[in-house]
Protein backbone atom coordinates (compact mmCIF):
# COMPACT_ATOMS: atom_id res chain seq x y z
CA UNK A 1 0.00 0.00 0.00
CA UNK A 2 1.18 3.45 -0.96
CA UNK A 3 1.53 5.63 1.93
CA UNK A 4 1.58 8.98 -0.80
CA UNK A 5 -1.40 7.89 -1.72
CA UNK A 6 -3.01 7.95 1.66
CA UNK A 7 -1.99 11.11 3.03
CA UNK A 8 -4.51 13.50 1.60
CA UNK A 9 -6.81 10.98 3.22
CA UNK A 10 -5.44 11.46 5.91
CA UNK A 11 -5.50 15.13 6.04
CA UNK A 12 -8.85 15.07 5.39
CA UNK A 13 -9.65 12.86 8.72
CA UNK A 14 -7.23 15.02 10.79
CA UNK A 15 -8.81 18.42 9.46
CA UNK A 16 -12.44 16.76 10.44
CA UNK A 17 -11.06 16.01 13.92
CA UNK A 18 -9.15 18.66 14.23
CA UNK A 19 -12.85 20.60 13.89
CA UNK A 20 -14.54 18.52 15.64
CA UNK A 21 -12.43 18.74 19.03
CA UNK A 22 -12.61 22.45 18.67
CA UNK A 23 -16.61 22.53 18.76
CA UNK A 24 -16.28 20.44 21.73
CA UNK A 25 -14.24 22.26 23.71
CA UNK A 26 -15.99 25.41 22.79
CA UNK A 27 -18.86 23.85 24.21
CA UNK A 28 -17.60 21.67 27.34
CA UNK A 29 -15.09 24.03 28.14
CA UNK A 30 -16.74 27.17 29.37
CA UNK A 31 -19.44 24.76 31.03
CA UNK A 32 -17.54 23.00 33.31
CA UNK A 33 -15.61 26.43 34.19
CA UNK A 34 -18.96 28.07 34.56
CA UNK A 35 -19.71 25.68 37.32
CA UNK A 36 -16.68 25.87 39.54
CA UNK A 37 -16.56 27.82 42.35
CA UNK A 38 -14.68 31.07 42.63
CA UNK A 39 -12.68 29.62 45.81
CA UNK A 40 -11.80 26.27 43.46
CA UNK A 41 -8.39 26.35 42.84
CA UNK A 42 -7.52 28.47 45.84
CA UNK A 43 -8.30 26.06 48.73
CA UNK A 44 -5.50 24.48 50.79
CA UNK A 45 -7.28 21.07 49.86
CA UNK A 46 -10.22 20.14 47.88
CA UNK A 47 -13.71 19.43 49.91
CA UNK A 48 -14.98 16.00 49.84
CA UNK A 49 -18.14 15.07 48.36
CA UNK A 50 -20.44 12.12 50.18
CA UNK A 51 -19.22 8.78 48.16
CA UNK A 52 -22.21 7.92 45.24
CA UNK A 53 -24.65 5.46 46.27
CA UNK A 54 -26.48 3.17 44.04
CA UNK A 55 -26.35 2.01 40.70
CA UNK A 56 -27.44 5.13 39.21
CA UNK A 57 -25.31 7.21 41.04
CA UNK A 58 -22.15 4.89 39.99
CA UNK A 59 -23.17 4.63 36.28
CA UNK A 60 -23.43 8.65 36.31
CA UNK A 61 -19.91 8.61 38.19
CA UNK A 62 -18.55 6.34 35.31
CA UNK A 63 -20.25 8.70 32.92
CA UNK A 64 -18.73 11.68 33.97
CA UNK A 65 -15.34 10.18 34.13
CA UNK A 66 -15.76 8.93 30.77
CA UNK A 67 -16.80 12.79 29.39
CA UNK A 68 -13.48 13.82 31.46
CA UNK A 69 -11.14 11.25 29.82
CA UNK A 70 -12.37 12.08 26.25
CA UNK A 71 -11.97 15.33 26.57
CA UNK A 72 -8.13 15.20 28.28
CA UNK A 73 -7.31 12.59 24.56
CA UNK A 74 -9.44 15.55 22.92
CA UNK A 75 -6.67 18.27 24.64
CA UNK A 76 -4.03 16.60 24.30
CA UNK A 77 -4.61 16.25 20.54
CA UNK A 78 -5.72 19.88 20.51
CA UNK A 79 -2.47 20.57 22.01
CA UNK A 80 -0.75 20.19 18.43
CA UNK A 81 -3.53 20.97 16.09
CA UNK A 82 -5.39 24.32 16.48
CA UNK A 83 -7.41 24.58 19.26
CA UNK A 84 -7.87 25.07 23.22
CA UNK A 85 -5.68 22.27 24.51
CA UNK A 86 -4.81 22.94 27.38
CA UNK A 87 -8.30 24.48 28.24
CA UNK A 88 -9.82 21.19 27.23
CA UNK A 89 -7.50 19.28 28.91
CA UNK A 90 -7.90 20.86 32.18
CA UNK A 91 -12.10 21.11 31.23
CA UNK A 92 -11.51 16.67 31.48
CA UNK A 93 -9.55 16.37 34.30
CA UNK A 94 -11.85 18.57 36.51
CA UNK A 95 -14.28 15.85 35.48
CA UNK A 96 -12.37 12.87 36.30
CA UNK A 97 -12.18 11.15 39.70
CA UNK A 98 -8.56 10.11 40.50
CA UNK A 99 -5.45 10.39 43.06
CA UNK A 100 -3.57 13.49 42.87
CA UNK A 101 -6.28 15.23 40.68
CA UNK A 102 -6.97 18.16 43.03
CA UNK A 103 -2.61 19.03 43.20
CA UNK A 104 -2.61 18.64 39.37
CA UNK A 105 -5.70 20.73 38.78
CA UNK A 106 -3.68 23.48 40.95
CA UNK A 107 -0.20 23.18 39.23
CA UNK A 108 -2.12 23.52 35.80
CA UNK A 109 -4.40 26.38 36.83
CA UNK A 110 -1.32 28.46 38.08
CA UNK A 111 0.01 28.59 34.64
CA UNK A 112 -0.15 32.56 33.93
CA UNK A 113 -1.57 31.57 30.16
CA UNK A 114 -4.72 29.30 31.74
CA UNK A 115 -5.29 31.21 34.87
CA UNK A 116 -5.98 34.21 32.58
CA UNK A 117 -7.47 32.14 30.23
CA UNK A 118 -9.83 30.89 32.83
CA UNK A 119 -10.76 33.99 34.03
CA UNK A 120 -11.32 35.83 31.03
CA UNK A 121 -13.85 32.90 30.16
CA UNK A 122 -15.63 33.53 33.59
CA UNK A 123 -15.86 37.53 32.82
CA UNK A 124 -17.75 36.67 29.63
CA UNK A 125 -20.15 34.61 31.56
CA UNK A 126 -20.23 37.42 34.17
CA UNK A 127 -18.91 35.48 36.92
CA UNK A 128 -16.09 36.68 39.44
CA UNK A 129 -12.35 35.72 38.96
CA UNK A 130 -11.07 32.68 39.88
CA UNK A 131 -8.90 33.42 43.34
CA UNK A 132 -5.24 32.60 42.30
CA UNK A 133 -4.05 29.13 43.14
CA UNK A 134 -0.75 31.15 44.69
CA UNK A 135 -1.99 32.48 47.27
CA UNK A 136 -2.66 29.67 49.59
CA UNK A 137 -0.26 27.52 49.39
Amino acid sequence: MDIAALLPQLLVWVTVLSGATFLAALVAVPWVVKRLPQDYFSRPQRLSADEPRGVTAYLLAGLKNLFGAILVLLGILLLFTPGQGLLTLLAGLLLMNFPGKYRLERAVVARKGVFRALNWMRQRQGLPDFDSPRTSS
